[in-house]
Parts: C-alpha cells; structure tokens; sequence
C-alpha cells in the first residue's frame, strides 16, 4: 500500500511538472503571439500610412502638372528650332482661340528619345504654359473639336497626368464596353474621377476596382426591364440624368458618355 501511494505521488509530482512546463510553452506562445499580432498591426498601419502618402505624392504631381499639355501627331522637326514660337502658332490656328495676353511658356520640348525604329511615329510635345486659365481654354477646345487637322495631320492635345494617375485612367477607360452594354451613363473627370449613373442614381467612383464591384451589381436579365426607360430619359440636369451619349457639362474637365475621349482624344 505505501509503495503504491509512493509510486501515484511521484508519478502526480511528475505530471504536475509537465503541466507547469506546458503553461510555460503556452506563455511563451501566447506572447509571442501577441508581438505577431502587434507587428501585422504596426505593418497594417504602416501600408496605410505608405497609401496615403503615395496618394498625396500623386496628387502633388498631378498639381504639379496642371499646367501642362501635350501635343500628339506633330510630324519630327516641325517646330524648327524656336519650339515655342510654333506652339504659339499653331495652337491660334488649331483652337480658333482668340488668346489675350499672348500664350506665354515656361518650358516647352519633345518627349524621349527620337524613334530610329518608327521615324513616322513622332515624339509628343510637351509645354508647360505660364497661365493655367490658357492651359484649360486649350483643353476644352481639344476636348470639344479634337483631333485637329494640320497639313493632312491629326493633331491631338492632351492633359498631362502621373503614371499613377494615367494608369488608372485607363482602367477607368477599359470599362468602357460593360458601361455601354449595361446602358449606364458616365463621365471621366479630371484627373481620374468616374462618374456613373443608372435609373436616376448617380455616383463617383474613385478607383476602377470600385467601378468594377458597381458594374457586377447589376444582373443581364434586370437591365432588360430597364433599358428602354434609361435610353428614351430626355431630361437633363445637373445630377447627371441626361441621355445617353449627351455630355454632363461641369466646371472641372470630363470626357463623358457614348463617343467618350480619352485625355481629351476621341477613342
């Protein structure tokens, strides 16, 4: 009897150890998670922080660049060597735009380098004008009545954006067909804003993924009850319900609707 108590003692002792050992394991463990659990935390904050800056870096060059227009389909060496003296020129004669002062420049030059594989693809021109009422006269001219015709060329004259920017422009812009097929109307602001409207609800949509989600909303067999309703709206109003295909005018620059322009360039 003694030596079986002996032997239950020792063996309570021995797994009393290996349960204090254990509860170390499970400290230590826990700990560790909660330094995991705080740097995925800190690293979270850390990917947001980055985002916003980048998108303030963004938003900074884009500012940066509101003054600028480029200038597609202008044949090589055409501007002589007096570059602004040409733009002054043509952008008279192109926009039938009567300027007062004169435009003036802060810089204005090709972009890149020449393309010895494809002479007759010519550099862009890009010019950066000393007064940004002038640079917005231009790009509703461009907007409105481009391309332009010169010399048996098509000229186009575009804003000039980021990387950033111009990418998700042409996210925005590679949506195009679903917008048309599901009858919704839209509108591309500057510098990357999507405005859509359907059965009388507008929004703006700030990233082609956002669109993207708004588009898969909307079921093939619900547009069909709808279309004929939102193809014969012939009202109009500042909210954006307009017909298909008419352009929602507004103080910031837009491309909008059926027949839309990319960066001020019929697609």
């Amino acid at each position: 009897m003694d030596a079986s108590i002996t032997s239950l003692t020792l063996e309570t002792k021995s797994m009393r150890a290996e349960i204090a050992g254990f509860q170390s394991r499970v400290t230590g463990l826990e700990q560790r998670m909660g330094l995991v659990e705080a740097q995925t935390t800190m690293s979270r904050d850390r990917d947001q922080d980055l985002l916003y800056l980048r998108s303030k870096l963004t938003d900074m060059e884009d500012r940066s660049r509101r003054d600028n227009i480029r200038l597609h389909g202008i044949p090589e060496n055409e501007e002589g060597v007096d570059v602004q003296s040409f733009l002054r020129s043509i952008l008279a004669k192109l926009t039938s735009l009567d300027f007062d002062p004169p435009i003036e420049f802060q810089w204005a030059h090709r972009v890149g380098p020449k393309r010895s594989g494809n002479p007759s693809r010519s550099r862009p021109i890009i010019a950066c004008l000393l007064r940004h009422n002038q640079t917005r006269q231009i790009l509703q001219a461009a907007r409105k009545h481009g391309p332009f015709q010169m010399d048996h060329y098509d000229i186009r004259i575009t804003a000039d954006y980021s990387k950033e920017t111009n990418d998700r422009r042409k996210a925005f812009l590679a949506l195009r067909p679903r917008l048309r097929q599901l009858e919704i109307k839209y509108g591309l602001f500057d510098p990357a804003r999507m405005w859509v409207t359907k059965n009388g609800v507008s929004k703006d949509v700030y990233n082609p993924e956002e669109l993207q989600l708004f588009l898969d909303s909307f079921q093939p067999q619900s547009m069909d009850s709808t279309s004929s309703s939102s193809s014969h709206d012939n009202g109009g109003d500042n909210e954006g319900n307009l017909p298909l295909g008419q352009e929602k005018t507004d103080t910031a620059l837009c491309d909008t609707g059926v027949g839309h322009r990319e960066n001020g360039q019929i697609s």
